[in-house]
């Protein structure tokens, strides 16, 4: 398999050079804004001119769209961003499950920085480049084609980076730099518009986008097997339990229990039937009088260790849960059977003896799909909803890539874009001073109420209660992550 991050790693190494290049010969046009470097350029002027100008029509068609989606898109980050800070701050679940900070900067092998691997595919630095760019450069020509469109001038273009110790590193920002007293002079319908197109676009985008996600996967991806979450699981009192590994348990006692911390499973016998759970758990209903707790069937797959993606049965390909549970009713309690898995990249075979479960051959696997545990989780899961997945929790399938480790790179930059398009549109959004949702929010409240002081003071008490938010879940962060 072609190792993407060792030359990924080198393109990152290689692009820093380069940037540091440039930045040395173009020192004269590089201005110095805090920790960024600013290179003001014309390139793409003539274009938002031009498109401005030929297609205001098509610009005019847009509006109402437009302002009805960054009217929703603030809505609905409003909405969110308040959740999911109620949820932070009163789950302390939450707080155990995600070690990343709330405000998370996204630069390359973030997932992998923060731990966040079970939530989000690989980060490359090339995906960075692609999906930020895309983001970016979007958004800050669209606010340049609308404000062309309204007779505002662009002073210029440019993109940004971030320097450390002057050494420019790939973190950007592009700008189209407008006219500000043209920009406030103008009627705030077209200032609403200016403001709201750039988000407009990382919406397009973002749909777009999932239709070429969708293409691409039909295309070059192929059911590969079925993942199993776990081994049957069932619930026993342990009031009925008559042994424990064989010993009576109404002779168990302190000295037993701490021989049983040396093995993985405890064997439960509870009226002829065993069943098998942890040490930690019979410890705990040992110790603390529990008497309901949770233990794995005595059943093939679990006394198997099956694990792995389950890809055939008896050399017959498996690719659907109803092909799975075909496979397995075809045959009778006491058959013997070949399962075949996939487990890190290899294939393992198990010949298996399958159990009666009231009279049906059974393999002992649970399938359940799990709801996510965590605001993030969820907000990955919905949107997950409307994209494809390699692995499929509600159908078990597990899809395979035609075009080997290129097509997983592929589709994982495709649902980048996605989703960081998806997210610069909700966050430039909130009302907030620093994002574009701050002066909409300010021009919508002014243009309600027709009083521009109140619309200006509604702004600034708005932007401060949202930032004081963000510093008690910074705050609430920081101290569980670091206390």
């Amino acid at each position: 398999m072609f190792n993407y991050k060792f030359f990924d790693i080198g393109l990152l190494i290689l692009t820093v050079i380069a940037l540091s290049i440039f930045v040395y010969k173009k020192r004269d046009k590089i201005s110095i804004d805090g920790p960024m470097y600013l290179y003001r350029t014309k390139i793409g002027m003539k274009l938002i001119d031009w498109f401005g100008k030929k297609h205001a029509k098509f610009l005019d068609i847009m509006l109402w769209p437009l302002l009805i989606t960054s009217y929703g898109l603030m809505i609905f980050g409003v909405v969110y961003f308040l959740f999911i800070i109620f949820q932070y701050l009163t789950d302390p679940i939450i707080v155990e499950l995600v070690k990343a900070p709330p405000i998370l900067p996204i630069f390359p092998y973030f997932t992998e920085f923060f731990g966040l691997n079970s939530f989000f595919p690989n980060f490359y630095f090339i995906s960075f480049i692609i999906s930020v760019g895309i983001a970016i450069v979007v958004h800050e020509f669209s606010h340049g084609i609308y404000a062309k469109r309204f007779g505002i001038g662009i002073k210029s273009t440019g993109f940004a980076l971030l320097r450390l110790f002057k050494i420019p590193l790939p973190f950007f920002g592009a700008f189209v730099e407008q006219d500000d007293k043209q920009m406030v002079k103008a009627p705030k319908k077209a200032q609403l518009t200016i403001l709201g197109a750039g988000v407009f676009s990382n919406m397009i985008v973002t749909v777009l986008s999932i239709g070429l996600l969708w293409l691409f996967f039909l295309a070059s991806f192929q059911p590969a097997g079925i993942v199993f979450n776990d081994y049957a699981i069932t619930t026993i009192n342990y009031s009925e339990v008559q042994t424990i590994n064989d010993f009576s348990v109404y002779n168990f006692n302190a000295e037993d229990l701490a021989m049983l911390n040396q093995s993985e499973y405890v064997r439960l016998g509870v009226h002829d039937i065993y069943f098998y759970t942890s040490t930690y758990a019979i410890n705990r209903t040992f110790n603390s009088n529990i008497e309901l707790l949770n233990a794995y069937e005595d059943a093939p797959a679990f006394n198997a260790k099956l694990k792995g993606l389950i890809t055939n049965i008896d050399g017959k390909k498996i690719t659907s849960r109803d092909g799975l549970s075909i496979a397995i009713k075809s045959h009778q309690p006491g058959d013997k059977i070949q399962i075949e898995t996939l487990y890190n990249n290899q294939k393992l075979n198990y010949d298996l003896t399958l159990a009666n479960r009231s009279g049906v051959a059974y393999l002992g696997i649970s399938s359940s799909s799990s709801s996510p545990a965590s605001p993030l989780k969820k907000i990955i899961y919905y949107l997950s909803m409307v994209t494809p997945k390699k692995i499929n929790y509600s159908t078990g399938v597990v899809y395979q890539s035609k075009i080997g480790s290129f097509g997983i790179f592929l589709f994982d930059m495709i649902w980048w874009v996605i989703l960081i398009n998806f997210a610069v549109a909700i966050c430039n959004m909130l009302p907030i001073g620093i994002f574009d949702g701050g002066r909409f929010f300010m021009l919508s409240v002014w243009g309600i109420t027709g009083k521009k002081k109140f619309a200006e003071s509604s702004f600034k008490w708005v932007t401060i209660f949202f930032l004081v938010l963000l510093a008690i879940w910074m705050v609430k962060w920081f101290s569980s992550y670091f206390f």
